[in-house]
Order: C-alpha cells, then structure tokens, then sequence
C-alpha cells in the first residue's frame, strides 16, 4: 500500500518536472509573445493617433480620418496577435486564423449579426459623410451635435446634454436631417395683430425690427407676410435666416430674441396683440341669455 502511494507520488513529481522544464523551455517565448502583443498595442496606438492627424489636417474630414484610424488601430493589434501566436510556436494556429477567415466571417455574420451590420453602416457613412463631427442633425426624433462616429454607434449630444449613442445601422437606414451642413437655415413664427389694424404696416415694422436684431442674416433679409385668418387675430408668418455653426445659439435664442423685439415694436405702435376670443352663440330657441344674479348674504 506504501508502495503505491510512493509510486504515485513519484509521477506526479515526475510530471510536475516536465511541464516545469517545458515551461522554462517555452519561457523565452512566452516573453517574446507578451513583448510583441504590448508594442503591437503601442504601435497602432501611434499609428491611430498620426494617421487621424494626417487625414484630418490634409482633408478637414475628422469623421472619415477618425473611422479608418480606428480600424486601422485595430489592425495592427490583429497582425500583433497573428506574430505572438508565432512567436509561441502556435503557427498553425495562427495559419487557421487566416485561413478560416471565411467561415470565421459567415459565423460570426450569424452570431453577432448587429455589430456586423452597424460595423458596415459605419463604414459607409464614413465615406458617405452625410455628417462632420459637431454638425447638428435629426435622426427619427433625436436632435444633437455629432461627438464620434464609433464602430458600433454615432454618439450624439444633445441640447439638454444627454449622450445618445445610435447603432449606425439605424442611421444608414432612416431620413438624417444635417441641420448645419450648408451654415444657415430659414426659420419662422407666427404673430397675430388686431383686424382693425393695418396689416401692411405691421409687416413693414415687424421686417424692419427683425432686420436690426444681431445674428440675422443681412444678405437674405427677412420677411412676413398673412399667413392665416384666425378666430381673433389676423396671423403674420415671418421668416428669417440663421446662421447655424452653433445651431442651439443661432436658431433658438436668436429666434426668442427676434419674436420679443417684434412683439415689443408692434406693441409700441399702437398695434394689438389680442388674445385668444370665446364667442359665445344663441341659438333659435333661446330668447335670451341665461344669467343669474346670486345676491350676498348679509353676514358675507
């Protein structure tokens, strides 16, 4: 019985020795493999960094030299892993990875068929560029400045400082409204006079008023015109044109601005302003309207 359990505790020191003496032996490139993934890692994060800075100093493009510097990035960290595993001895593990790139990418299709897909669709808008990086645009009924185009998802902030991050594939696939692409946009209100009042005069005034707020645009003057005959006002519709490189400070405080100075003008002038009117009606069968007169109590 002593006999076997020394024998057994033979092999197993027997067998601890010769994984430790393969371990040694296999050291060296245990280090080497450890050594060639860190400067793999360093090196495509120099070429990301210097790649990004090249494309988009020379094209002024960040969202397209940001994309292919990404990818890049990644890259080289792959061609890192595939010289490790070479390093180890692994190469014919490494010569799988290749060869069975194929099959790798029509399973990994299946398996992760969203990231594949947005990874795609970040692609194309990429080279697309229906966006730059801090141009505003809507997508379905999110509003905000683009931050990054990631691999998987557009990160947008917006006006209330939320982080949207949306899959790029729901971009690809939906209406994208630029609002900043071309640097101005029209924007319009409504403002309701008085029938009595003269409506070309107001429109005169609330042309003139606009004109001399700070922010519109000269070249393209604003203008009104009636735009609705309402119950109680008769409605002047005015337009105007922004520039939109900060799209929250050029449209929506400029457009407060225009409607208080307008507003304030026609008050000025003696034009009015009414508010919204309740018509009350009689109709063929009532004679008279029915009020009635509730007297005070005299303790009240």
């Amino acid at each position: 019985m002593q006999d076997d359990y020394s024998n057994s505790s033979a092999d197993l020191i027997s067998v601890l020795n010769h994984y430790w003496e393969r371990f040694l032996f296999l050291l060296p490139n245990i280090l080497l493999t450890i050594l060639i993934f860190i400067v793999a890692v360093w090196l495509a994060g120099k070429i990301k960094n210097w790649l990004e800075g090249r494309l988009t100093t020379k094209s002024h493009d960040k969202i397209t030299g940001r994309y292919i510097a990404m990818v890049t990035r990644w890259v080289v960290i792959f061609i890192g892993l595939l010289l490790g595993l070479q390093a180890l001895g692994l190469s014919g593990v490494a010569g799988g990875l290749l060869a069975s790139a194929g099959l790798s990418a029509f399973v990994i299709g299946f398996a992760f068929k969203d990231i594949a897909e947005n990874f795609l669709a970040g692609l194309i808008l990429a080279f697309d560029r229906p966006f730059e990086i801090t141009d505003t645009i809507e997508v379905e009924n999110t509003i905000g400045k683009v931050q990054n185009l990631h691999l998987r998802s557009t990160h947008l902030l917006t006006f209330d400082s939320r982080d949207v991050y949306i899959p790029n594939a729901k971009i690809l696939s939906s209406k994208v409204t630029n609002l900043t692409q071309n640097g101005r946009i029209r924007i319009d209100f409504v403002v309701g006079i008085d029938y009595n009042d003269n409506a070309q005069a107001a429109i005169d005034l609330i042309e003139k008023t606009a004109l001399g707020v700070p922010g519109v645009l000269q070249e393209d003057p604003p203008y009104a015109t009636v735009d609705l005959l309402d119950v109680s006002t008769l409605n002047i519709k005015v337009f105007f044109w922004a520039e939109t490189d900060d799209y929250k400070k050029g449209v929506v405080l400029l457009k407060g601005s225009i409607m208080q100075a307008v507003s304030k003008a026609l008050l000025e002038n003696g034009f009015g302003l009414p508010a919204n009117i309740q018509e009350l009606k009689l109709y063929d069968y009532q004679k008279d309207l029915p009020v009635r007169m509730v007297e005070k109590s005299a303790q009240e």
